[in-house]
């Protein structure tokens, strides 16, 4: 069993859930069993559900994390806000972190795990790191492949990414305008964009459970072998530990 917030309160005040869907597909294509979490329920209510569920997927959004939680002046070029999903990562990372249970963190997701560990984040990376690549623009459909924005990123040797990629680079998407900073306490930088060294990947080297966050979207690489390993990866890493209970 999965446990997969809802992106924003908007889409699920609306019951849109086309790109909460992705996840929800990339999760069951490598045998796991998603199910959404709202973000407008109670504190207690919110700890309680998320104690039925295995492990979780912190997936992207069209918000961004609010500068407030890591001490930061809010930048101009910082979207729209939503303090439910803020609040909803942070129980779920209090919570798996504590227990044990893996965490896949992406796009938004990843930053919000870095964010919750204590690390900082760069608010717009056109605007704060000049010469950077190009990190943004694309929302396309899984498969898409015409103007899908991709790039090349370098794995950290003897990485789980690096593993599980099967080489020491790997081809990404690219669908974000803010990125990490500084590193979360116990987060490692394990994968960097080739171009400019922007942060795409990190992993949790402070206790035994598996957590790994990736900036890019494996959720909309369909059919990519890299991407795929990488949910199957998440799916076993639940197994094996129900296994060990």
């Amino acid at each position: 069993m999965v446990g997969i917030p809802w992106r924003t309160t908007r889409e699920e005040q609306a019951g849109n859930r086309r790109k909460l869907d992705y996840y929800f597909a990339a999760v069951q294509k490598a045998g796991g069993e998603p199910r959404e979490v709202s973000l407008q329920q109670g504190h207690d209510a919110l700890k309680a559900e998320i104690q039925e569920f295995d492990g979780f997927v912190l997936p992207g959004s069209p918000v961004d994390v609010d500068p407030k939680l890591y001490g930061a002046v809010k930048h101009l070029k910082t979207k729209d806000l939503d303090p439910n999903r803020d609040r909803t990562d942070s129980v779920i990372l209090e919570y798996a972190l504590g227990v044990g249970k893996p965490v896949l963190g992406i796009c938004y997701g990843c930053q919000s795990l870095n964010v919750y560990l204590k690390g900082t984040l760069v608010q717009d990376i056109p605007a704060e790191r000049q010469g950077a690549g190009k990190h943004g623009r694309t929302d396309l459909a899984p498969g898409a492949v015409a103007d899908d924005l991709e790039h090349q990123a370098k794995l950290a040797p003897g990485s789980q990414l690096a593993e599980l990629a099967g080489a020491s680079e790997a081809k990404i998407n690219s669908s974000h305008h803010q990125a990490i900073d500084r590193p979360g306490n116990g987060l490692k930088v394990t994968a960097i964009a080739v171009e400019d060294g922007i942060v795409e990947g990190v992993e949790w080297t402070g206790g035994p459970n598996w957590v790994v966050g990736v900036q890019w979207h494996p959720e909309r690489m369909v059919g990519d072998g890299f991407s795929e390993r990488l949910f199957a990866e998440f799916v076993g890493q639940m197994r094996k530990r129900g296994l060990m209970k």
